[in-house]
């Protein structure tokens, strides 16, 4: 627990404290109060009116005394008692801590640690680093020398570089372009005749431009470069026209592995007090319930670039002139986003396909069990039907046997002859052991007679059966063929 204060929560433990009665707490303090509430300097409870009131511990009080909390204090002693014992366990030499590393996996934690068995972990680690026991292609490391956690780690130099990232490729951009981009020559055709602002963005076959017209060449040289350098890696660089709200969309954009990633470059603006026209001053009587802005954006001379406003890409990818760095600068990382950005979309892809052919299996084999289970029930239902009828018949002869029996010699009435006749022809033609025992055919296997075993949307994928009841889509599984 973090025993320190802020200043507001020990401005209200000292006004709490300060009080001879249980002092009520605003609103606003609530948090302020929970906080100390939560380490056991003031205790809270509430009126019958409902208002928070509160008064101080004795833990408050000692801490307001010594400016530290008892736990900690407590704490502080504890350690310090078995500081001797855990000294005594600490490496006694470089050779120790380089063998307890390695045992360690190269890394080893040691929770704050009181001052003398610091000190033994400190001894053993300057003894490692001075007397040669760092093995050869090896560094070894310490973090937390005064507070905190004692880190040790034995690093392997080799692994750690093959580790890091790839430095990000710098992309140059030249003083001035002797031959340059078709885009860039299509961009200097059409940049018009305004001496103040350059807006491209709604011209097609043209790199989207908005911006002061001093920065025009500037813009041009970075797009120019960071074309070239695009396509050299071997992505595509297009204009698109698209239709959005009933208009026409022009933008830039280069096509890394498929996926087109726009690009608009831009001046940054920023705000400037607004400065009132003759005619807004003009119409200010005429008009008073209307307002002139507060602020007018302004060109500030930095350029940036990255998805246009309003994208799908709009926040993912976007650099600019800072205090310490160019936009020329970052043109490597734009290129090196760009292509993150399409390997982890093409990862996402995979996992979403493998996601939908992992459902689309699981749909078939749900299918497929419930045709089984619906042949396993019919079949069962006819064979209960024939154990039924074959029981039946049994039991109409033994009837017609006992029927004949009871009379003896005594000649049976013609009635009942012709009755007794006709019930052993009846069990005759209902005993299905009477005739050969063949399987029955399978009941049809159609979306409606699946329903109440599928429970599922039968309709999400095609439906595997077709009109004669075949499986028709390729299996790995025969069973399913053979149904």
């Amino acid at each position: 627990m973090k025993y320190a204060l802020s200043e507001r929560q020990a401005a209200m433990l000292r006004e709490i404290a300060s009080a001879s009665e249980a002092v009520v707490l605003p609103p606003k303090a609530i948090h302020t109060a929970a906080a100390l509430e939560k380490r056991g300097l003031i205790k809270r409870t509430w009126r019958s009116s409902g208002l928070p009131v509160a008064v101080v511990t004795a833990d408050g009080r000692y801490y307001l005394k010594y400016g530290k909390h008892p736990r900690e204090v407590q704490a502080a002693k504890e350690r310090l008692a078995e500081d001797a014992d855990e000294a005594a366990r600490a490496p006694a030499d470089g050779v120790e801590l380089i063998s307890q590393l390695r045992s360690a996996s190269g890394k080893i934690t040691v929770p704050d640690p009181a001052p003398q068995t610091r000190g033994r972990w400190r001894a053993a680690y300057y003894d490692a680093l001075h007397h040669g026991h760092v093995p050869e292609g090896h560094k070894l490391r310490w973090s937390g020398r005064r507070r905190g956690d004692c880190v040790f780690a034995l690093v392997d130099e080799e692994a750690e570089k093959a580790a890091q990232s790839p430095p990000v490729p710098i992309v140059g951009v030249p003083e001035s372009v002797v031959r340059p981009h078709r885009l860039v020559r299509a961009t200097r055709k059409a940049l018009g005749r305004s001496r103040t602002v350059v807006d491209t963005r709604g011209k097609p076959e043209v790199i989207p431009l908005y911006l002061s017209r001093p920065l025009v060449d500037r813009a041009l040289r970075i797009m120019h470069a960071l074309l070239t350098e695009a396509e050299n890696r071997g992505h595509a660089v297009e204009t698109r026209t698209d239709i959005d709200h009933e208009k026409a969309v022009h933008t830039l954009a280069i096509v890394v592995h498929g996926r087109a990633f726009p690009l608009v470059l831009t001046e940054r603006t920023a705000k400037v007090p607004h400065e009132p026209t003759p005619q807004e001053i003009r119409r200010q009587p005429r008009s008073p319930w209307t307002q002139p802005p507060t602020y007018d954006e302004k060109f500030d001379g930095r350029l940036a670039i990255g998805a246009p406003v309003g994208s799908r890409y709009e926040h993912a990818y976007s650099y600019s002139d800072g205090a310490r760095w160019t936009l020329e600068s970052r043109l490597g990382r734009l290129l090196q986003k760009l292509e993150h950005l399409a390997a982890e979309a093409e990862r996402q892809q995979r996992e979403k396909e493998l996601r939908e052919a992992e459902q689309r299996h699981r749909w078939y084999a749900a299918v497929a069990q419930a045709r089984e289970q619906q042949v396993e029930r019919h079949r069962a239902k006819v064979l209960t039907e024939q154990v039924r009828a074959w029981q039946q018949a049994l039991e109409i002869r033994s009837f017609c046997h006992a029927a004949r029996a009871r009379v003896g010699d005594a000649p049976i009435p013609a009635d009942e002859v012709e009755w007794l006749e006709w019930a052993e022809g009846y069990a005759a033609r209902t005993n299905p052991l009477g005739s050969t025992l063949r399987t029955p055919p399978n009941p049809p296997a159609s979306r409606e007679a699946l329903h109440e075993l599928l429970k599922d949307n039968l309709r999400t994928y095609p439906w595997p059966f077709d009109a004669q009841d075949r499986w028709i889509l390729p299996t790995e599984d025969p069973a399913d063929q053979r149904l």
